[in-house]
């Protein structure tokens, strides 16, 4: 009998130590930057627009067409002042496509978007204003996780896979975040792209 409990004390050990290698499933992340955040959950409208289709989560550009408005988004609700911080794990299933918007915080006051994360063909995350090169990480089938942490009226930054990357002095006003597949002014389809494991705080 002790001989028996000892084998299933190692073997526990082993399983414990195994699975402390594994990798964090997407939904055990925590937001970036900790302390002193609240969850919310802002209310979202789906936009469709030219060839754009949205499935719950997945996002597709249909077409490749390369002029007029093609999208497919959630839209999230308008805020004002204070810190909001955005997390959610990126998947491009496919792309056929290039140069496409995964990820916005649009400047409501000023009726044009403010910051936009896109990605072209092969995988280069980067930002469409100013064009830095964020990661390289969003191949065909890669999950990625993006954090964007607004803080109105000081600024804007953005982690790839939990690291800074991108840092955008940000203006006053009114802001809501969008995610999805857009085509950008130099962009096209097809594309399909997968969010998952989305949240949202505020401080």
């Amino acid at each position: 009998m002790l001989t028996r409990f000892r084998a299933l004390a190692v073997t526990g050990a082993v399983c414990a130590s195994f699975a402390a290698t594994l990798p964090a499933a997407p939904g055990a992340a925590a937001e970036v930057e900790p302390g002193g955040w609240t969850s919310v959950s802002p209310t979202f409208t789906v936009q469709e627009r030219g060839c754009g289709q949205v499935d719950d989560l997945t996002f597709r550009l249909t077409c490749s067409t390369a002029g007029g408005d093609q999208r497919a988004e959630r839209r999230y609700a308008t805020y004002t002042g204070g810190t909001r911080q955005f997390e959610g794990y990126v998947r491009v299933s496919s792309l056929s496509g290039t140069r496409v918007s995964l990820k916005q915080t649009f400047n409501e006051s000023a009726a044009g978007p403010y910051f936009m994360l896109a990605v072209e063909r092969g995988g280069r995350l980067y930002a469409v204003h100013g064009g830095d090169t964020l990661s390289n990480a969003a191949t065909v089938g890669a999950t990625v996780r993006v954090n964007t942490v607004h803080q109105v009226g000081s600024s804007h930054r953005t982690y790839i896979n939990g690291s800074l990357q991108h840092t955008y002095a940000s203006p006053g006003g009114s802001f809501y975040d969008k995610f999805g597949a857009y085509r950008t002014n130099s962009g096209n389809g097809p594309a399909t792209v997968v969010w998952s494991n989305v949240r949202f705080w505020r401080k």
